[in-house]
């Protein structure tokens, strides 16, 4: 396998990886989006969307490891192709030719590394509840069989977090930069996978923008929901 290894070196290969964990992370997003907009079918919908997810606690984790693997391998590639570039590169053009490049494509890292900083943040409140653990503790009571018992209330801690200004307008922030830094990256995944044709190639040009519109604005539809009042709190949580 050292063949391997030395290709992914190379800065072919780690366009390569980036290509790949790139697609995995986009059909995260997807799936994620997915389950997040059963916030507009109510309190039940999401609750028992949570209760699924944690039926199976060792299939649930070993998700977010291999999730996790992935993150972690793209960010590290990409800050090592950044660095081969500059290297490769070490006194800056006497006059910047930015009018190919778009915004996006020009700061793919720092968009990148502002959405893991955020996404700390986002762990830490939804996912661990270090940050408000008030809503992570929130349970809603249910009767199965007879029996009353209480589970995670997750809708309820989306709702009060969202409630929030500094929260919805930290979340909005971050999903506009998710959006920039999709709009390139899977348009890229194109050249990378070398899937160009001159007859196509204003098509899946247009694919990494629409796609990454259509992420962010799903998204962004979350909070925005909260804040003008459209999705509530249950009666009785305060």
């Amino acid at each position: 396998m050292s063949w391997l290894a030395q290709v992914l070196k190379t800065s072919i290969g780690g366009k390569l990886v980036m290509a790949i964990t790139g697609v995995l992370l986009s059909l995260f997003l997807v799936g994620h989006l997915a389950g997040n907009l059963l916030l507009f079918r109510g309190r039940e919908a999401v609750n028992d969307y949570a209760e699924f997810l944690k039926a199976s606690p060792a299939l649930l984790w070993a998700v977010r490891l291999g999730l996790l693997a992935v993150f972690l391998l793209h960010v590290i590639t990409a800050l090592r192709l950044a660095a081969a570039n500059r290297a490769a590169r070490p006194v800056r053009y006497a006059k910047e030719h930015t009018n190919v490049a778009t915004q996006a494509s020009r700061t793919m890292v720092l968009t990148g590394l502002l959405v893991l900083a955020y996404l700390l943040f986002h762990l830490a409140h939804f996912t661990v509840g270090v940050t408000h653990p008030e809503h992570h503790a929130l349970r809603e009571a249910v009767v199965r069989g007879g029996v009353a018992t209480t589970r995670h209330d997750v809708f309820s801690m989306m709702v009060k977090g969202f409630q929030q200004p500094l929260v919805s307008g930290l979340y909005a922030a971050a999903m506009v930069l998710l959006g920039l830094h999709l709009s390139h990256g899977v348009s890229s995944v194109f050249q990378t996978l070398g899937l160009n044709h001159p007859r196509y190639n204003p098509i899946l040009r247009r694919v990494g923008p629409v796609f990454a519109i259509l992420i962010a604005a799903g998204f962004l539809t979350l909070p925005a929901a909260v804040l003008f009042g459209f999705v509530q709190l249950p009666a009785g949580v305060q």
